[in-house]
């Protein structure tokens, strides 16, 4: 195993410091930031290995934390990622934000987690100590076959940051491959360290990059009454910031839009070659995750009554 620091242009003294404090890490420099996408598909290019582990710079791991993920994915040649069980630095007992116990996406493509749905954080009891496949595996500790990532063409650029994980799990199973859940494996992801909720940025590139994923990826007839239902969706958003008084994230929701249509040719030029129907695809929630949470109160995944699918070895 290798472990390399990629650097997107850094200001600090943290180069300087990997240098003298851990000679042994090899350093691959962007000679500027590249966003989160770009960033890694730079320096992952000037990698060689049978698998990538993308590990975020604010991920703890603990000892012997890759090989469980590692032998999982081994046993199944259709298995192209995978992430393990991301729990809080701040608070062990808990899941973290950013991945948890897999993640999933509703009918109207909105991404949550197992034990976490919204901004409702579960304690790991245990009760999510299956191997399962999941729609998508977080960015934060992404296990990906070096392989598949070559195939579909690493992460998209333009997304620069945020859910360009999720569009390359979509990718990969428009291509008929598997992401997978390992419970055997936990890492403490302390998350907001790049954009925090605060941060109308954040709020831009989540609607924004939303769009671009269904755009990318649904089969035509299905992108078009999606996208529809999800410009109403984003309105009800919008209008629920203006009344509320914050005006920085009706504007940002305002500029995602503005964004997707001035580059919809583009991203069109973009689009995976294969679709498959998104009802057909594993991890998908059939109903409105946000119906389930602020209408009818379903705080626990548990409650959804969302039949996952356990992880079959070929």
């Amino acid at each position: 195993m290798q472990v390399i620091v990629g650097d997107n242009a850094s200001t600090d003294d943290s180069l300087h410091f990997i240098e003298e404090t851990f000679p042994q890490v090899r350093i691959i420099r962007n000679e500027r930031n590249y966003g989160f996408a770009e960033g890694y598909n730079r320096v992952l290019a000037q990698v060689q290995a049978d698998y990538f582990v993308l590990l975020n710079s604010d991920v703890q791991v603990p000892a012997n934390w890759i090989r469980p993920v590692v032998a999982m994915m081994e046993k199944d040649p259709m298995i192209a990622a995978a992430q393990p069980k991301i729990k809080s630095f701040t608070e062990p007992l808990k899941f973290e934000y950013a991945g948890a116990a897999g993640g999933f996406l509703d009918r109207f493509g909105f991404p949550f987690c197992r034990g976490r749905i919204f901004d409702v954080i579960e304690t790991d009891t245990a009760q999510y100590d299956d191997a399962i496949e999941i729609f998508w595996a977080s960015g934060a500790a992404l296990f990906v076959k070096r392989s598949c990532w070559v195939e579909v063409g690493g992460l998209d650029p333009d997304f620069f940051a945020h859910m360009e994980e999720i569009d390359v799990c979509w990718r990969l199973k428009n291509l008929g491959y598997k992401i997978v859940f390992c419970p055997a494996s936990e890492v403490y992801h302390v998350g907001g360290g790049t954009l925090n909720s605060t941060n109308p940025f954040k709020t831009y590139l989540n609607f924004r990059n939303n769009l671009y994923l269904l755009q990318k990826n649904l089969p035509a007839q299905e992108m078009y009454l999606m996208l529809f239902a999800r410009i109403w969706i984003d309105f009800v958003a919008w209008i629920h910031f203006l009344l509320s008084g914050e005006f920085k994230f009706a504007w940002a929701i305002n500029k995602a839009h503005f964004n997707f249509f001035q580059n919809y040719r583009t991203t069109a030029r973009k689009r995976s070659k294969q679709q498959i129907p998104f009802a057909a695809l594993t991890g998908v929630y059939h109903s409105s995750i946000v119906w389930a949470f602020f209408a009818q109160k379903i705080r626990l995944f548990k409650k959804l009554n969302f039949r996952t699918d356990p992880v079959k070895m070929k």
